[in-house]
């Protein structure tokens, strides 16, 4: 007899290559596609070559040229150049800079029903539209992958979310978005894969899909995940694509480790206020907020359906004097075919600026708003410092209410404008691959380029059997990527630059963290639940451990960075009782023994405060691969090991 599988059980069925399906557990993936970009690539290219490996095994792996676009140095342009040579030498694919973001673009021209997808970004789970299973990680563990090797993870609860109902005439995909980001937090996601189903699927398009799955990354979820309908297929025809589409859906009587349901008609416009993207309100009791910037924009809310409602709504109109709108198309495609309907002059007529086809304003390339500034925003993170601008307030919101806003001056529920806009799509959308360069041909001998910013890799020692440092830090809840390395312009230029970068670790919280930290040799930082929220960039960990630092001691952490930190051999360390945190402070001394080569995971380890006196217990909840891989120095380190580097 055959068991009813869930979608997300089928498709790790299908590529199961170590353990067993069992909650919790780790699990080994063989992954079919990866993904990076000129934020994450730099270091993923580096370390794919120090493993040593000679060509990509996947089916197709990519690079997308999309973050690191401002080019005031020769930083950028270096980056570029490198990651262009190291795809045409090592078999990838090279999304030239002003193609497109790249989950827009991977899920418009190569996401695939049932294959699986591994990308350097936390914001991969895009692919989740098409009944991809996409999953972000740290650029190591995709250089790995890029490999032909496995991706290991915990295996997921799989939580069904059905839907119902229609959306109400002004709600959107991103309202829907929002609401189950109200509903579980941005950590109620935890362990789990969303896999979306039910009767209201039918008025999703797979660019609302793609909103919803983008999303889904900032509840904590591993991915989020949707069948393969007509909806794709309809898709897929428009891209011609038809023939990469796979009908695939859960079986019938499938079971599920939770269930939530929502009913559409149930929903209105929201808005997540600052400063972060589960402080959700309805839009309508927040009305009346005078705003200075609107952007428009991002892997979330660029589509051709999302930035067509945009020049609807702007046509015959003209913005609030004191407001400044910027609109960024989330790929070439989509820029000619607003070009082609006359759309992108109903939106520059109405007194915004076009933006480059790239990530931008989202990761605070660019437009980043006055002192203490409001921006309303359709991208999917509002922390603290995103924008570039310490002080600023970001609301996030649907491209529909953020035009009607830069309309008003005031954040405006999008109902008072009157009747919505309605999307008509072409039968085919245009198509020009041309700016995406192939491989080298089989044989071809490619030079990698590197210029001055291209840096070697730092290489860690094993730590011993007693790890001690001072706490250098002491935080609370939802510490973000974002907080322990910045975004902005002036620090992506750094990201294949291991010591430049590190000179802004932690900088929004503590500007002279760097140098404490180089002075004291060795610490920990110690923090509270969630370390690690946000983005899946390595660097928060790498750059970190280029400083000294020997561990994190918190209550617990979000999935990537937990990963990231055992890669580069920075011990994560949880509370065994969550009120021993609080008896640690900031320049104290803390120690770690028992790091014998016999230990197993996990394990509880006790840690001394050296400063108090006092002991405190600790789990190293990590797989034995992952111990294995702290206690020889990290991942590079153990395969260095092996090969007798």
């Amino acid at each position: 007899m055959t068991i009813a599988q869930n979608l997300t059980r089928k498709i790790m069925a299908a590529h199961l290559t170590h353990g067993e399906l069992t909650v919790g557990t780790e699990i080994g993936l063989a992954i079919d596609q990866t993904l990076v970009h000129d934020a994450t690539g730099q270091m993923a290219m580096l370390q794919f070559e120090a493993l040593g490996f000679p060509t990509v095994k996947t089916k197709r792996s990519m690079i997308y040229s999309d973050h690191n676009i401002l080019q005031v140095g020769f930083e950028n342009a270096d980056d570029h150049a490198f990651l262009s040579s190291a795809a045409r030498r090592f078999g990838l694919y090279y999304s030239k800079t002003g193609n497109g973001i790249c989950h827009q673009l991977n899920v418009e021209r190569f996401a695939t029903p049932g294959q699986t997808l591994l990308g350097a970004d936390s914001h991969t789970t895009s692919g989740g539209a098409v009944g991809q299973l996409a999953i972000g990680a740290g650029g190591l563990d995709v250089a790995v992958a890029m490999g032909g090797r496995p991706f290991f993870l915990p295996m997921p609860k799989v939580i069904e979310v059905t839907l119902v109902g229609k959306f109400k005439p002004w709600t959107r995909a991103k309202d829907l978005a929002l609401e189950i980001l109200r509903r579980l937090t941005v950590s109620g996601g935890r362990g789990t894969v969303l896999e979306f189903d039910g009767p209201g699927l039918a008025n999703l398009s797979v660019t609302d899909r793609a909103t919803v799955a983008n999303m889904s990354i900032e509840t904590g979820a591993i991915t989020a995940i949707f069948p393969s309908d007509d909806n794709t297929l309809d898709f897929f025809r428009k891209q011609g694509r038809e023939s990469d589409f796979v009908p695939l859906s859960a079986d019938p009587g499938a079971a599920y480790d939770g269930q939530i349901t929502i009913d559409l008609n149930g929903l209105d416009p929201l808005v997540a206020a600052p400063h972060s993207p589960d402080n959700v309100s309805k839009v309508r009791d927040l009305a009346g907020v005078k705003i200075n910037q609107v952007a428009i924009g991002s892997c979330t809310n660029s589509s051709f359906s999302d930035l067509m409602a945009v020049a609807g709504i702007l046509k015959g109109h003209r913005i609030a004097p004191e407001v400044s709108l910027v609109v960024a198309p989330g790929s070439r495609q989509v820029l000619m075919e607003l070009t082609k309907r006359g759309a992108l002059a109903d939106i520059v007529s109405a007194g915004a600026r076009i933006m480059e086809v790239a990530c931008g304003f989202c990761n605070g390339v660019g437009q980043a708003p006055k002192t203490n500034g409001i921006s309303v925003r359709t991208s999917n993170r509002n922390f603290p410092g995103r924008s570039g601008t310490s002080g600023a307030g970001l609301y996030l919101v649907s491209p529909e209410t953020a035009a009607v806003s830069a309309l008003k001056g005031q954040l405006t529920d999008p109902n008072d404008f009157g009747e919505p806009i309605k999307v008509i799509w072409p039968d085919k959308m245009e198509i020009d691959d041309s700016m995406i360069l192939p491989p080298a041909p089989e044989g071809t001998e490619a030079e990698i380029i590197r210029g001055p910013n291209i840096a070697p890799l730092p290489k860690f020692a094993a730590p011993g059997d007693t790890v001690s440092g001072e706490a250098m830090m002491v935080l609370g809840d939802n510490v973000t990527t974002d907080d322990i390395l910045p975004a902005g312009a002036h620090i992506l230029a750094l990201r294949a630059n291991v010591p430049a970068m590190s000179r802004y670790i932690f900088s929004n919280l503590e500007p002279n963290f760097p140098e404490r930290m180089k002075k004291a040799g060795s610490g920990f930082v110690v923090a509270q639940n969630n370390y690690g929220q946000g983005s899946s960039r390595e660097h928060a960990a790498l750059a970190p451990r280029y400083l000294g630092l020997v561990g994190v001691v918190a209550i617990s952490f979000a999935r990537i960075h937990k990963a990231n930190l055992c890669n580069f051999g920075i011990f994560p360390l949880e509370f065994v009782n969550p009120k021993d945190a609080k008896d640690i402070q900031k320049g104290q001394k803390l120690s770690l023994s028992g790091l014998s080569p016999d230990l197993k995971a996990p394990a509880t380890l006790t840690m001394k405060n050296l400063t108090t006196g006092k002991n405190f217990q600790v789990k190293l909840d990590v797989t034995q691969r992952q111990l294995e891989t702290l206690m020889a120095g990290g991942l590079l380190a153990l395969e260095a090991g092996k090969k007798g580097l």
